[in-house]
């Protein structure tokens, strides 16, 4: 324990240093006493639990969900936002939050990967702002953005847009992403820009993804790009709970094998699995076993999602946000003092 004269210097230092913020030097200058000083007395009166740090949670922000679910799924990174029950206001909100984890995540080093067709990602980058910080970085189209002549604006501004967003350069799918068979799929893949994009995937190391339902959302239904109702039957009785860049999976995450894969022209799984950051945006009742699926097959590593989703995902394990918050009991963040 130390001395009481200590405690008191400790203490002063503490107050000058947190609660008046003052910087060390400053606090060097009026007590006369050197800043290794300063620096080794703030140290010890955390130690000796004059400075006790909180966190003051503001209201619409959930870190303890987050937290249970970086845990339990083992996620790098979770992001829960509220969102009132409707498809379009999720999508809304979801992709409000996607763009300012982009914005405050993006390295000048990134490779984005992006899908098509996900009503998250356009919102997403109809909620960025302007930068040039990222002029080396390239932005690729992940899944085939061809189709209905009405829909497809929605695909090739997903990828040329977020990539003048982030003053980057964009490399587009030409392709469906679904096609007719698996002949037509390899006529395409022969084709110079088709080559040049699905070429770039293994070096992607930002993928940002939507995970779909196996009904398909009325986006992806309108674009032209799905499958018809007697093959998701075949697909759901294959077990197949969703989808992530048309590539279907089940309830464990494992990829769901049928035909229906050679008509595809997207990242492949495996790819997709070897890409450093995969965010995966999504939420919603009706998508809530595709998410669930996703995160038991470890496909996305970032996960930003809606606050009911975010309660079911964690309340099915019967392990509360509360209880896994901070397992030592201590919170972090705001600092206070305490005088003796």
């Amino acid at each position: 324990m130390a001395r009481i004269d200590e405690l008191r210097l400790m203490a002063k230092v503490a107050r000058m240093y947190h609660a008046q913020g003052l910087r060390q030097t400053e606090i060097c200058e009026r007590l006369s006493i050197h800043q290794s000083t300063v620096s080794r007395l703030l140290k010890r009166a955390e130690r000796e639990g004059i400075v006790r740090t909180t966190v003051s949670i503001p209201p619409g922000a959930h870190t303890e969900i987050e937290d249970v679910l970086h845990s339990r799924y083992g996620l790098d990174d979770a992001v829960v936002v509220d969102c009132i029950e409707d498809e379009q206001q999720i999508a809304h909100d979801l992709g409000a939050a996607a763009a300012f984890y982009l914005e405050s995540t993006l390295k000048p080093s990134d490779i984005l990967g992006i899908s098509s067709w996900s009503a998250a990602l356009l919102a997403m980058v109809n909620a960025m702002h302007p930068s040039q910080r990222f002029k080396n970085t390239r932005v690729i189209q992940i899944l085939g953005g061809v189709g209905n002549p009405s829909a497809e604006v929605h695909a090739t501004q997903l990828t040329r847009r977020l990539a003048d967003l982030i003053g980057g350069e964009a490399t587009l799918l030409p392709a469906p992403g679904i096609v007719g068979s698996r002949h037509a799929r390899d006529v395409l893949l022969k084709d110079r820009f088709v080559r040049e994009a699905i070429g770039l995937f293994p070096q992607v190391t930002l993928a940002l993804v939507g995970i779909g339902a196996t009904e398909p959302s009325r986006g992806l239904a309108s674009s032209g790009n799905v499958f018809s109702q007697q093959e998701i039957k075949l697909l759901a009785d294959k077990g197949a709970v969703g989808d992530i860049c048309l590539r279907f999976i089940d309830a464990e995450g494992r990829e769901v094998i049928t035909e229906l894969n050679d008509r595809v022209i997207s990242i492949e799984m495996e790819q997709l699995r070897a890409v450093r950051r995969v965010v995966g945006v999504a939420g919603g009742r009706r998508k809530f076993n595709a998410i669930r699926g996703a995160l038991a097959g470890k496909l996305v590593n970032v996960l930003i999602t809606d606050l009911a989703s975010a309660e079911r995902l964690i309340g099915e394990g019967g392990e509360s946000a509360e209880g896994n918050a901070n397992g030592d009991g201590r919170a972090i963040g705001k600092r206070t003092v305490k005088t003796r």
